[in-house]
């Protein structure tokens, strides 16, 4: 027999569908404004390449990748993360507090089992183990993913706003060892922020249609034992 089951409240889902594509805008708007400066390389002396080839960039704008352009495609990426910037932060705000004051929080924050059950997850995920995970609203791979995301996001204000104001916010950019830290430290949050959703796209369609229907309405199908 199956049955629905409550599990994620309007709010939740609210915040979450609200920062999927604020998240998408700042990344794509960040990689317009790395674009026009793009310092980070692999690698040492003449083996060395940039992170990204000129060839990335290409599809992210209309037009071509003249000096000039990659000037405009600045003020327009500036232009869309300082603007959407502010929306990441009231609704990365507005989440915090209400997992906080809902008591939400206790299902999102790791616990002392949440390692072991974390290492259940990947090993069950990468087909090395049959035991399949204790059924939980968020299990112990989850619970560590997003309260990393929002430490994550925390660490991409500060480090954003001392970038964008050095002066005003010298002191931001002071508690991560200075202006440069800070570049360093955004960009690997946004590359971060990439391989959190690859691996959370990836996760969420291995799991199914209920599970996104879940995030969707708030209540997932569930099995049940009726009773002898």
């Amino acid at each position: 027999m199956k049955k629905l089951e409550k599990k994620h409240p309007l709010a939740i889902r609210w915040f979450h569908w609200i920062n999927f594509p604020v998240l998408f805008i700042m990344i794509w708007s960040g990689i317009l404004i790395y674009w026009a400066n793009d310092v980070y390389q692999i690698g040492q002396g003449k083996i060395a390449f940039h992170m990204f080839p000129a060839w990335f960039y290409k599809p992210l704008v209309v037009g071509g990748t003249t000096i000039v352009e990659v000037g405009s495609h600045l003020a327009e990426g500036m232009a869309w993360h300082f603007f959407f910037m502010w929306f990441f932060m009231i609704n990365g705000l507005l989440y915090v507090l209400y997992t906080a004051f809902s008591g939400e929080w206790r299902h999102l924050l790791p616990n002392r089992n949440t390692f072991k059950e974390a290492f259940q997850v990947v090993m069950f995920d990468l087909f090395l183990s049959k035991t399949h995970p204790p059924r939980q609203k968020f299990n112990g791979a989850q619970r560590l993913a997003y309260t990393g995301v929002i430490v994550m996001g925390m660490m991409s204000l500060i480090t954003g706003l001392g970038i964008y104001k050095p002066v005003l916010f010298g002191w931001l950019n002071f508690l991560v060892g200075g202006y440069k830290n800070a570049r360093f430290i955004h960009f690997w949050l946004t590359m971060g922020y990439c391989a959190f959703f690859m691996v959370h796209i990836a996760q969420v369609i291995r799991a199914g249609w209920n599970n996104f229907r879940a995030m969707v309405t708030g209540y997932e199908v569930v099995k049940v034992k009726e009773a002898e």
